[in-house]
């Protein structure tokens, strides 16, 4: 019988359409906005209505083809979508620029990118003619031919830019620069103006984003993930390891009115993420498919991040843990704690995903979250 579950919170309790809109839109806006690279050949604006929502995230994510190749990859975070898919568009440009201005090029791969920098870019390469037209479905064959034993996606831009340049390349590193360009971005997205002014202390490039937030999509009736919860936590504690912000995670829960159900010290988010990899820079990224979101939800958040990234793994006791998600990198940060783990077919890949689960050996297959509940109830009989 378990003694604590833990679940994700995108494509498990709430829909991901929202996230991977903003992802698209994120990417879009540094391509094409003044304010950015500013490319001459597509047309932004901070407003767009759902049609052009739509036609923006078929082109970025090539269909859903690269979304289906991230996720084959263990990538969970949207951050490091938006760093991933700008940063591969970024250095192909970069590599025709460096045909014209070798000297600008090789500096600019060793330094930190940010957004007053891709406006310079932006103008470099209108001085210099340079027509560039994105190529998502390059994107979708890189992906294709890569395994998931080959880790760090960023640090594959890094060895793009280097093949061609003959720079050992830094720009496009995870925490850099240029990644947290690409967060700020998101976050207004996602956030809206307002919010994004209030939540980071800063004013936002576009006030006038609406945000999506406030159009949280539940994946079954609110009520019946509200039902299942109540009577999970008469026996089980319950958790969260997400890869959203904290604000983002909050305010939707408690909208929701499930936030009661979770235990408090065991609610663990990419705002708890981005704090311990800046208390130690050589760490690494520490976001899924990296087991630290689950293991601080496990042990509690009045453990320190040190003791945290201590523990052995797999943990002692790890079968009597349950991790519910919707995606590989959930099942591999259950994998290395030693913990079992129920598949949800609720994210972007639907009933596709049933294959890809089955092969990684998921403990449990469950076509949405409230199956949990009858899970449990078997497992107590």
């Amino acid at each position: 019988m378990y003694e604590m579950i833990l679940f994700d919170v995108d494509g498990v309790l709430l829909s991901e359409k929202r996230c991977f809109d903003t992802t698209c839109l994120a990417v879009w806006e540094l391509l094409y906005s003044d304010q950015m690279l500013g490319l001459p050949e597509g047309s932004f604006t901070p407003a767009p209505d759902e049609e052009t929502i739509g036609e923006v995230r078929r082109d970025v994510f090539d269909g859903e083809k690269i979304l289906e190749g991230l996720k084959a990859q263990g990538v969970n975070s949207n951050w490091d979508m938006v760093a991933f898919l700008f940063g591969f568009q970024l250095q192909e440009l970069l590599k025709q620029l460096f045909a014209k201005q070798p000297d600008f090029v090789s500096r600019l791969l060793t330094e930190d990118l940010d957004r007053e920098t891709l406006v310079w870019i932006g103008e470099s390469c209108r001085r210099e003619r340079i027509k560039f037209l994105p190529r998502y479905g390059k994107v979708t064959e890189y992906l294709e031919e890569m395994s998931p034993d080959q880790g760090d996606l960023l640090g594959q831009i890094n060895g793009l830019a280097q093949s061609w340049s003959g720079i050992q390349a830094t720009c496009f590193s995870h925490g850099g620069s240029l990644w947290n360009l690409g967060l700020e971005v998101y976050q207004e997205w996602y956030l809206g103006g307002d919010l994004y002014e209030k939540q980071e202390q800063k004013a936002p490039l576009y006030p006038e984003k609406t945000g999506f937030l406030k159009q949280e999509i539940p994946i079954v009736e609110p009520s019946a993930i509200r039902d299942m919860l109540d009577q999970l936590k008469l026996s089980v504690t319950l958790g969260i390891g997400t890869g959203r912000p904290s604000l983002e995670t909050q305010m939707p829960l408690e909208a929701m009115e499930w936030l009661p159900a979770f235990d408090p010290d065991r609610i663990v988010t990419a705002s708890d993420v981005r704090r311990a990899e800046k208390s130690g820079p050589d760490l690494g990224p520490l976001g899924k498919p990296h087991p630290f979101t689950y293991l601080k939800a496990y042990r509690g958040k009045n453990f320190s991040d040190a003791d945290i990234l201590a523990i052995d793994l797999p943990i002692s006791g790890g079968e009597r843990v349950l991790i519910v998600g919707d995606s590989v990198a959930d099942l591999l940060a259950a994998r290395q704690m030693g913990c079992h783990f129920a598949a949800t077919l609720t994210g972007p890949s639907g009933e596709k995903a049933r294959a890809k689960f089955e092969e990684l050996g998921a403990d449990y297959i469950l076509q949405d979250v409230t199956e949990v509940l009858s899970l449990i109830r078997g497992l107590g009989k």
